[in-house]
């Protein structure tokens, strides 16, 4: 399994710049975040040079995440925010030498049909344009179904919806973030969903989490082991990030990981 640390969830007991040095020590090879805009971007990608990482993942701006966004993706007052975001999220990925970027959908007022509708015309069309804009990058942008127990109403929340989006839309450049805690949370039988959507390619990343509540792997009502084994089976080769809440610090928590790696198990 190729790990991939997410700073924006672990080692938040160092500042963030010295994450990656933390990170680098556990031996991890990869690292993603949520949102590195606030940062020096060039100087983010100097230390995970100097430390022998790689950034593998980072989500595009997702607009005022204080205020409540989750997302511009399916708000059609706000497509012009969303576009110059995205392209934002390019020049990042490029410094950083990011090809994997999550693009939030954003969350509706689940009571107003209407709006739903209206909400998946504009995400539909903005992915469309998003794909078409950058056919010539070197970048693939991720969907990825939240549960809505974390993000209430937030509009693609089943795995049946992303991969059903993206066989229609049928562009390369896109692909699904697979996070296996939001689709537990969600819908639950994660291991036939891995076997029903891995083989087709689309599933680009892979994030994983205790469930219910999101802390380290082996504390979860799924057996990582076993669905470790079966991605196996499957032939993922893509990264895992491990996207989740510490229960008793980092470095305390990660002991799963060594256990795991010495075993052979995961």
């Amino acid at each position: 399994m190729k790990w991939a640390a997410n700073l924006s969830w672990l080692y938040t007991e160092w500042p963030f710049e010295a994450r990656l040095a933390a990170a680098a020590e556990d031996g991890f090879k990869a690292v993603e975040c949520m949102f590195p805009y606030a940062h020096d971007i060039q100087r983010l990608r100097s230390l995970a040079d100097e430390h022998g990482l790689q950034w593998v993942l980072i989500n595009a701006p997702a607009g005022q995440w204080e205020r409540g966004d989750r997302g511009l993706a399916c708000h059609r007052a706000r497509q012009d925010e969303f576009r110059t975001s995205m392209e934002a999220a390019l020049t990042t990925a490029s410094t950083l030498g990011v090809k994997l970027v999550h693009v939030l959908a954003g969350a509706v007022d689940e009571t107003h049909s209407g709006e739903t509708a209206a909400a998946w015309d504009c995400y539909r069309e903005n992915l469309q344009w998003l794909a078409d804009q950058t056919r010539h990058e070197n970048v693939t942008w991720l969907i990825e179904p939240i549960n809505r127990r974390d993000i209430p109403g937030y509009l693609l929340h089943t795995q049946e919806q992303a991969h059903g989006l993206l066989t229609d839309l049928n562009c390369d450049n896109l692909g699904v973030q697979m996070d296996l805690y939001h689709c537990q949370v969600a819908q639950g039988d994660v291991v036939r969903r891995l076997e029903r959507y891995v083989p087709t390619g689309r599933v680009k990343h892979i994030q994983m989490a205790g469930a219910p509540d999101r802390h380290e792997p082996d504390h979860s009502e799924l057996d990582y082991t076993f669905v470790c084994q079966v991605l196996r089976r499957l032939g993922y080769d893509g990264h895992i990030g491990l996207e989740y809440r510490p229960r008793l610090g980092t470095r305390k928590g990660l002991e799963w990981v060594r256990k795991a790696a010495f075993s052979g198990t995961m």
